[in-house]
């Protein structure tokens, strides 16, 4: 590490034992360490053997200490970048001081890890092909309810931070713009010592999670279940099929799969028979 260079880190969400070799020797080796609470990250570096030197990065000075962290990456140190846990940026502060470093040509990387967006969608068995990350929802007014009315919408898993205080109202929410039996897993203190992983429909959430709840909070969103395709519509886009060039019994076999129309149907209209 001898040309300055940024490390971005994604540290453990609650477990110490998932600190990579990788990790450990960064952080063992960077001239100094920026992050969002000193607290938490010097109980991390004591860990690892590391005695590097900790100054502070969050939300309300970020801007000051961006300017002091590019000015050490410049004057040729190595610098880390780390959030409480998880990945910096994901709901945490970093995203200026990763800009401005890239804008000024300076040299940066990843040291990848944990994240509980990840960790809680592949426990939700939701899927993963295809998913959105929300981060926490606003906490009232138009911004909340507009990002409520995007979530009810989406088709593909949804993954939220919820803070332990504010879970029920959240759910309670999501309810009232969701169906009644739309999935949903809530995942609670994950790679911890009491981690919990419950999963059922938004009513059955909102009287489980209705009590005092303690720890870090992810929730994760079933896609909402697609509406089924009337005959009509399966017919007039196997048509479309066929006018784009596909033969008639091709069309009908791969509208028939998404639709769950029956492909005979489809086939019969396509040659015209009643």
């Amino acid at each position: 590490m001898s040309d300055g260079r940024l490390y971005v880190c994604a540290t453990p969400i609650g477990n110490l034992g998932d600190v990579s070799e990788r990790l450990r020797e960064t952080l063992v080796n960077a001239d100094v360490v920026y992050a969002e609470d000193t607290r938490r990250t010097s109980i991390l570096l004591s860990h690892v053997g590391a005695k590097t030197k900790v100054r502070s990065l969050f939300t309300g000075n970020e801007k000051a200490r961006t300017r002091e962290l590019v000015n050490d990456v410049e004057q040729g140190k190595s610098v880390v970048l780390v959030s409480d846990a998880g990945m910096p940026t994901i709901s945490d502060p970093g995203a200026e001081a990763i800009r401005t470093v890239r804008g000024r040509g300076l040299a940066l990387t990843v040291i990848p890890g944990p994240t509980a967006v990840v960790s809680a969608l592949t426990l939700s068995g939701f899927g993963g092909d295809r998913f959105s990350f929300e981060g926490f929802l606003p906490r009232k007014g138009k911004e909340r309810k507009r990002r409520l009315q995007v979530i009810a919408a989406e088709d593909k898993p949804v993954v939220l931070f919820a803070s332990p205080h504010r879970l029920a109202t959240d759910l309670q929410d999501l309810l009232e713009t969701n169906d009644d039996d739309r999935g949903v897993a809530v995942a609670r203190e994950l790679t911890k010592l009491h981690e919990e992983l419950w999963v059922g429909t938004l009513a059955e959430a909102v009287i489980q999670w209705s009590g005092e709840v303690k720890g870090e909070i992810t929730l994760v969103l079933d896609g909402r279940a697609a509406e089924p395709m009337s005959p009509d519509t399966a017919i007039a886009e196997a048509r479309s099929l066929v006018a784009s060039g596909a033969s008639r019994s091709e069309a009908a076999r791969m509208v028939a799969q998404d639709s769950g129309v029956s492909k005979r149907v489809i086939y019969q209209a396509l040659i015209g028979a009643r």
